[in-house]
Order: C-alpha cells, then sequence, then structure tokens
C-alpha cells in the first residue's frame, strides 16, 4: 500500500489499523515463541536426563573389535593370560566382541561377585558350543547343560550323589584306596628311580572315584581284558584330550557361519573322542546291568551309578534321565573327580620342591599333630593348618580353571553401572583373581603363610578365591575333592621324603602352564623319595 502525503488522515488511518494488526500478530508469535522455548527447555532437560542415563548404562570398556573376527586374535594360547593382560588396561570388567557375539570378563573379586552372587540368576545359563554338542552328550551333563528344567533335574542328582550322608558311606573307600596308594609309593621308592608323579596320582584317584561311581575299579593296568575296555594310560589321554578340547576357543562357536569348515579341526577331534568315551562307557553300563539282570537277589548298592539308573527308570521324575544323559554325568563324574584333583597335588607337590623348606614347615606340623606311629585320617585335616594353607595357596596361583565355565546373560541387566546385553557370554578370570596385587601381598610368590590365621575358603563365599566357583554353577562335588587333595596330600608329606632328580636344581624347575579346561604342567614333575614313615605302618 502507497501512502499518498495529500491524503495524510486516510493515512494516518490506515497506519493506525496496521500497526494494530502487526501488534495483534506480534502479540500472537510472542505465545508461541514462549511455548516453543519452554518445549525446547523441556527437550534439553529431558535430553540431559537421557543422556545422564545412557552414560550410567554405557556397556563395559574394552578394545576396538576388528571385522568378523572382533577380538580373536587377542586371545592368545593362554587365554586367562591375555585377557589379565588386556584387564590390566581396561579394568576389573571389560567387554570385548569375538566373532559375533559380546563377552565380559571380570577380573576382580568384586566383579565376580556381582555375576555369581549379585545376579547370579541371570547369568545362571551356558552358550551353545561344540564341545556341549559333540563331546558331552548334547549338554546332557550338568557342566554344560543350558539353564532350565533338565539342568535343575540335573542339580537335584549331585545334590543327592554329594550329600553328606553319601561323602561319610564312601569313606571306608577313600581310606583304603589312600592305603593302597601309600604302598606302591613304598615299593618304587625301593627302586630308586625318579617316578612321574602324575601317572601315579591319576590312578590313586581314578580307583577312587570308580569304585564310588561303579562300585569297583572299571580300568585295567595293564592291558584291556572282559572287565575293561582302556588302560589307565589310554584313560589318562583321553581325559586330557577331554580338558584341552573343553579349553580351546573353537573358531566355529563364534564366527557360526565358519562352523561347517571346521578350520581348527577340534570338531573332528571331538567326535573321534565321544566315541572313546562311548565304548568305554557302554561297556561299564552295559556290564552294570547284566549283573542287575542276571542275578535274582540282585540288591542295589550305595554306587552313584545305581542311583542314576534309579532316576532313569523313575516314571514321576520331572525330567526323564535318558542313556546318554546317564553316559554324560558319569563322563562328569570320572573328570571332575580325577583330572582336577591330580592336576592340583601336581601343582602342590611342584611348589614345595621348588621351595624344600616348605615342605620342612609342612612335617614339622604333622610330626606334632599326628606324630610318627600313624598315617593321617580326614579327620585330623582340621588340625593341620598350613597344610590346608598350602592347598589353599595352590588354587590361588594355579587354579584348574583358570577362567571358570561362560556364562550366559539371559537378559538385559545393569551391573555395576554397565550395561550387559542378553546374550552375553561372561568368564569369570580366576586366573587374574589370584595375581590381583590390591588382595594379595607378591602374588607371584607361592606363600601358604599368607593364608593362615585368615577367614579365606574355597567353598564360593570368599570372591578372592573360587577354585570351584559359586552360586548356582558352583561345582557340586567339591567337598569331595577337598578330601581327597587334602588327605593325599599330607599322607605324601607325611610319609615319604621328597626330592627333585640328582641332575635337577630346584630353580631349574619349570613351572610352565599348558591352558586347557584344566591349567596343567607343561613337563610333568619327576621326582625322587625315601620313606618318611616305618615300613611295617604301610
Amino acid at each position: 500500500m502507497l501512502y499518498e502525503p495529500h491524503n495524510l488522515p486516510q493515512t494516518l488511518t490506515a497506519i493506525s489499523s496496521n500497526s494494530y494488526q502487526v501488534m495483534e500478530s506480534s502479540s500472537s508469535f510472542s505465545s508461541w515463541a514462549l511455548i516453543a522455548m519452554a518445549s525446547l527447555a523441556a527437550l534439553a532437560f529431558l535430553s540431559k536426563l537421557l543422556h545422564f542415563k545412557s552414560h550410567q548404562l554405557k556397556f563395559p570398556p574394552g578394545p576396538k573389535a576388528w571385522p568378523i573376527i572382533g577380538n580373536l586374535n587377542l586371545v592368545g594360547s593362554h587365554p586367562p593370560k591375555s585377557l589379565h593382560k588386556l584387564a590390566q588396561k581396561y579394568g576389573p570388567i571389560m567387554q570385548l566382541k569375538i566373532g559375533s557375539f559380546p563377552v565380559v570378563v571380570a577380573s576382580s573379586a568384586e566383579m565376580a561377585k556381582e555375576f555369581l552372587k549379585t545376579h547370579d540368576r541371570v547369568f545362571a545359563s551356558r552358550p551353545k558350543s561344540a564341545v556341549g554338542k559333540h563331546l558331552v552328550y548334547n549338554n546332557f551333563n550338568v557342566t554344560w547343560a543350558p539353564a532350565g528344567p533338565y539342568w535343575h533335574q540335573g542339580r537335584k542328582i549331585f545334590s543327592e550323589l554329594f550329600n553328606s550322608k553319601r561323602l561319610n558311606s564312601y569313606q571306608y573307600i577313600r581310606v583304603e584306596e589312600m592305603r593302597a596308594f601309600m604302598s606302591r609309593l613304598c615299593t618304587l621308592s625301593g627302586t630308586g628311580k625318579p617316578l612321574k608323579l602324575k601317572d601315579h596320582l591319576f590312578v590313586h584317584n581314578l580307583n577312587i572315584i570308580s569304585r564310588v561311581v561303579f562300585g569297583k575299579n572299571c580300568v585295567s593296568s595293564e592291558s584291556k581284558n572282559e572287565t575293561s575296555t582302556v588302560t589307565h594310560e589310554e584313560l589318562l589321554e583321553m581325559l586330557d584330550e577331554l580338558f584341552f578340547l573343553h579349553g580351546v576357543f573353537n573358531i566355529g562357536d563364534w564366527i557360526p557361519w565358519l562352523d561347517f569348515l571346521d578350520l581348527q579341526r577340534y570338531v573332528m577331534r571331538m567326535k573321534a573322542l565321544r566315541k572313546k568315551f562311548d565304548k568305554f562307557l557302554d561297556h561299564v553300563l552295559h556290564e552294570h546291568n547284566a549283573k542287575k539282570e542276571g542275578a535274582n537277589d540282585f540288591v542295589p548298592k550305595d554306587e552313584m551309578v545305581n542311583l542314576l539308573v534309579q532316576r532313569a527308570d523313575d516314571p514321576n521324575a520331572d525330567t526323564k534321565l535318558s542313556y546318554d544323559g546317564i553316559k554324560a554325568v558319569i563322563q562328569d563324574l570320572i573328570a571332575g573327580g580325577t583330572d582336577t584333583t591330580m592336576t592340583t597335588l601336581e601343582w602342590a607337590m611342584s611348589e614345595l620342591l621348588k621351595q624344600p623348606h616348605l615342605i620342612k614347615k609342612a612335617t614339622e606340623e604333622l610330626d606334632k599333630v599326628i606324630g610318627r606311629d600313624r598315617w593321617v585320617e580326614e579327620i585330623d585335616i582340621p588340625q593341620l593348618p598350613y597344610i590346608e594353607a598350602i592347598v589353599k595357596e595352590t588354587m590361588r596361583k594355579h587354579p584348574v580353571a583358570g577362567l571358570l565355565a561362560p556364562h550366559l546373560a539371559m537378559q538385559d541387566c545393569d551391573v555395576a553401572g554397565y550395561k550387559i546385553q542378553k546374550g552375553t557370554r561372561v568368564f569369570i578370570n580366576t586366573w587374574s583373581i589370584g595375581r590381583d596385587s590390591s588382595i594379595w601381598d607378591a602374588p607371584e610368590e607361592f606363600r601358604p603363610e599368607r593364608f593362615l590365621g585368615k577367614a579365606i575358603d574355597v567353598k564360593g563365599q570368599s570372591f578372592e578365591l573360587l577354585p570351584f566357583g559359586s552360586g548356582r554353577r558352583m561345582c557340586p562335588g567339591y567337598s569331595f575333592g577337598l578330601k581327597v587333595i587334602s588327605s593325599t596330600l599330607a599322607n605324601m608329606l607325611h610319609g615319604f621324603n621328597w626330592k627333585l632328580p640328582e641332575n635337577m636344581k630346584n630353580e631349574d624347575l619349570s613351572m610352565d602352564e599348558v591352558y586347557g579346561f584344566a591349567t596343567s604342567r607343561k613337563f610333568p614333575l619327576v621326582a625322587m623319595m625315601e620313606p618318611r614313615l616305618p615300613l611295617h605302618l604301610y
């Protein structure tokens, strides 16, 4: 509109009218601006809240992942050591990506407690693996079974197998086999030759668990015969292979679309070993059933296999225990009752032979408490704190399971302020916890004295020492294993003087490890001995 000077009144009227419209429009604009500004402020505040919450629930720190393989390249031949080194950089809880899956590693007692106690229910399952499928009867054993009805049934069975009443009922077996073991050692000591300790510890532990499970020694000492399909030596090789394959990082487990290639040939080895176990377990079970069917007056004894067979025949059981399920549980019992116990004892003797003054301290305690006129009995162990300290220190420095079997997150979870997604694999690095300098003074040194007067146990309540795990997935046979380990070590030290072969110095004794599901010595321990107690006591 043009404002003509000769028509001023009309022009003023027009300007006045337009000004009112502008003012009215401006007022409307201001209202919308205020609303917009208030909305922006609210969004900004909400954004800060969301950012704060996101910050609180961020993923644990960890290294950047490569395409396809993730951080698989960072896991070396000794995974606990590799992950321990990474934890020094990223902290006691860290997240990696191994192949296609997120993996969280807990490397401190506090973080172990978070997963195994505070959030135990969430992380009580197991991931699928080639070992579970091909080697342990499609996850029918208790160790690898995923959380669910079958696993709950397995826990109930193991609770019955290892309750106090049954443990006490097997005491005579442990006593008889201990006497037989000491007698064999006495005979061997007379030869004046070094012995490979691992072989003899294996036979001792196998004889105990065989009689507990089957009621007899199920393996021939020299050759195969009608009562056995394998020798001691062959079964030891089978169990060594079993624990090795349990501990490998199989590429097919982590990158599923490469599984069919079996690039490392681990699946091929698992299938071959499964056939050997099938042959062995089929034989002992067939023999047991034949004995049962061939005798009209057959009365089931207290052997564990009878309880398993009864469970398989029970029509009221919550979950049916199949024939493969029985074999899987027996495999669990034999492996847990021999290899892990043998490995702990071999490490204990290795550390003692490397520091002979520790043997002197142990024998002084034995002489004072037991005397020189009898063997050590299980009831004596609580009165032998230095022997117990040696066992604990061995389990700290040389945990049989350097990484506890992996846990699986069954749902999203907030752990120590970090977001753990459903499907995450969780490893507890007990090897790393045992070397935590904030807990242990001079952790690389073997010092049993560190446990004297300390209320630290190995039963899953002291998270700085977890040789048997903790929570729902804790090893159900730990009480049985502790009895065998403690009494065997005490009697070996009480009954014999031990030394390294003449051509070996203490400082030359290698302490190198070979990682597997059981972390064993790279080179078997060879030692010499002579009787310490009078011969008539054997």
